[in-house]
C-alpha cells in the first residue's frame, strides 16, 4: 500500500510538472501573440492618422489656395534663433509678457484686413504652415521650461502662444512664438492665456470694423498685450464675441 502511495504521489508531481511547462509555454505563446497583435495595431493606428493627416492637409492646402499665401515671418525687431535659457518672461500689470528680445512678435505681411474679413479665411491656412508643432516646443527650452506634463483640457497650464495672433494675421515663425503659462491653481478660464485671448477678440473686432489699423493692433499686441486688457474685458462683457 505504501509502495503504491509513493508511486502514486510520484506520477502526480511529474503530471503536474509536464501540466505546467505546457502552460508555460502556451502563456509565452500568447504573450507573443498579444504583443504581436498590440504592435500591428499601434503601426496600423500610425499609419491611418498619419494616412489622414497628410489627406486633410491636402484638402487644406486646395482650400486655402484661394487666398494666395506665403508662409513667412516680418518681426518687429532683428531676430534670431535664442540660446536654450536665455529667456525669462516678466509680469507687466500682474500679467506675464514675453523677452522681446527672443519673441518680438511678427507677422505675415501676405495676409491682408479684407482676407480677414473673409468669411471663408480660416487660421488653419497659416497654423503650422512656417514651423510645425514639434519645431514651436523648442521656445520651451529657451524660455528654461520642461514641456508640461498633460497640458490638455482642465489641465492645461501652458499655450504655445502666437504673440501677434493668426487672427490678426500674426506670424507663425519661431519669432512671434513664446511659452505663455499659468496659473496652475487658477480656473481654466482665469488661466493668463485665456486672459490674452479677451485680448486677441477684442483686437480682431476692432481691425475688421475698421477701428484699429491692422499694423497698429499688431504692434501694439506685440509690445504689451496687457495694455488692451481692460477695454477687452469690456467687449467681452457687453456681448461682444469671446470664446
Amino acid at each position: 500500500m505504501r509502495r503504491g502511495s509513493a508511486l502514486f504521489v510520484a506520477l502526480l508531481i511529474v503530471a503536474v510538472a509536464i501540466v505546467s511547462v505546457n502552460w508555460g509555454k502556451t502563456f509565452a505563446s500568447s504573450r507573443r501573440e498579444d504583443s504581436s497583435s498590440w504592435t500591428h495595431w499601434h503601426r496600423w493606428h500610425r499609419e491611418y492618422e498619419h494616412r489622414e493627416n497628410s489627406l486633410w492637409k491636402a484638402k487644406m492646402q486646395r482650400y486655402c489656395a484661394q487666398f494666395h499665401l506665403t508662409y513667412t515671418s516680418e518681426y518687429f525687431a532683428p531676430w534670431r534663433p535664442p540660446h536654450k535659457g536665455s529667456c525669462r518672461t516678466r509680469m507687466l500689470d500682474g500679467y506675464p509678457v514675453p523677452d522681446l528680445r527672443c519673441t518680438p512678435g511678427g507677422f505675415n505681411p501676405s495676409v491682408t484686413v479684407a482676407m480677414l474679413r473673409n468669411p471663408a479665411f480660416r487660421t488653419a491656412c497659416i497654423r503650422n504652415q512656417q514651423t510645425s508643432e514639434a519645431e514651436k516646443h523648442a521656445t520651451y527650452r529657451w524660455y528654461g521650461l520642461r514641456d508640461p506634463y498633460r497640458n490638455y483640457g482642465d489641465t492645461q497650464v501652458c499655450e504655445l502662444d502666437h504673440l501677434v495672433p493668426l487672427e490678426l494675421g500674426g506670424a507663425d515663425g519661431l519669432g512671434n512664438i513664446w511659452p505663455e503659462c499659468g496659473p496652475s491653481r487658477a480656473a481654466l478660464e482665469n488661466r493668463y492665456f485665456k486672459v490674452k485671448d479677451r485680448v486677441e477678440d477684442y483686437l480682431t473686432y476692432e481691425v475688421k470694423t475698421g477701428k484699429i489699423p491692422l499694423r497698429v493692433a499688431q504692434r501694439g499686441i506685440a509690445e504689451n498685450w496687457t495694455q488692451y486688457l481692460k477695454a477687452a474685458n469690456r467687449y467681452c462683457a457687453t456681448g461682444g464675441r469671446c470664446d
